[in-house]
């Protein structure tokens, strides 16, 4: 379990005088699998924002159509119907080719597995899709990014001469290092101990705060949860429920009605 942030610095609603400018958007998004008796309704006509400089934890039961959503809104995955946004870009209307320039522009990823090339230093990796993409990264900002995560003395390290929660904070440092419209973690701290996960965790809570970075996190965990400014709830591939200010009681509550409801239908 992933330790409990500090009180403090998140909203408990979306005051006005917040920014509402979206950096991505669903509209009646829905992903079906199979036909017939096998069909599998994963997102059922999902309509939801993701403010820009704000911090979003997407949670439900297993099942309930958190990673779909996500990998559906960040371009990793095709829906069956409706809309989604980044910016102004309609990702329904984009080639392939113009699809993976949009995530390598636009999107920043964490995962899980750290998926580090393991041949190239911290800083290699770090700036390896800049690298691609033949654009030279913004020193300023990447000096900044280096420094928000603690990498500063660990840049010429290789993943292996790395800890667990070292190697998340390289890759917390590469989704950052292009300045991307918005960042997608896909339970990213699941792989690592409650202190390392409270890091990353508190890196990209900061990255928000200061940085003005938008991310949008799934995850499973209440205390990473309440990391977040706002935390929306699926269950059966719908919204059912979304809360500002988060606490790590006030998820695990909701989420023990989400089990409750589950063994009594």
């Amino acid at each position: 379990m992933t330790t409990a942030p500090s009180p403090g610095l998140r909203p408990e609603g979306p005051p006005a005088d917040r920014t509402t400018a979206v950096a991505a958007r669903a509209t009646e998004l829905s992903k079906i699998y199979g036909q017939g008796e096998t069909q599998v309704v994963a997102l059922d006509r999902v309509s939801v924002g993701f403010r820009q400089a704000e911090f979003t934890a997407i949670m439900g039961p297993s099942g309930s159509g958190k990673s779909t959503l996500m990998h559906c809104v960040a371009g990793l995955d095709t829906f069956s119907s409706g809309s989604v946004r980044i910016g102004e870009t309609e990702l329904g209307s984009l080639k392939d080719k113009q699809l993976t320039k949009l995530r390598r522009d636009k999107i920043g990823f964490i995962f899980q597995a750290f998926n580090l090339l393991p041949t190239l230093s911290a800083l290699e990796n770090i700036t390896l899709p800049m690298d691609i993409a033949g654009r030279k990264p913004d020193k300023e900002w990447l000096d900044t990014v280096i420094r928000m995560v603690g990498l500063s003395d660990r840049l010429s390290h290789r993943p292996s001469q790395l800890s667990g929660g070292q190697q998340q904070r390289v890759a917390v440092a590469r989704a950052l290092a292009s300045r991307p419209d918005i960042i997608f973690g896909d339970e990213p701290t699941g792989n690592l101990d409650s202190r390392s996960g409270a890091e990353v965790l508190g890196f990209l809570r900061n990255s928000v705060r200061e940085l003005g970075q938008t991310v949008v996190m799934v995850t499973h965990d209440p205390v990473a949860a309440a990391y977040a400014d706002r935390v929306i709830f699926l269950a059966d591939g719908r919204i059912v429920d979304e809360v500002y200010g988060p606490t790590a009681d006030s998820v695990l509550d909701r989420m023990k009605q989400f089990d409750a409801k589950g063994r009594t239908s």
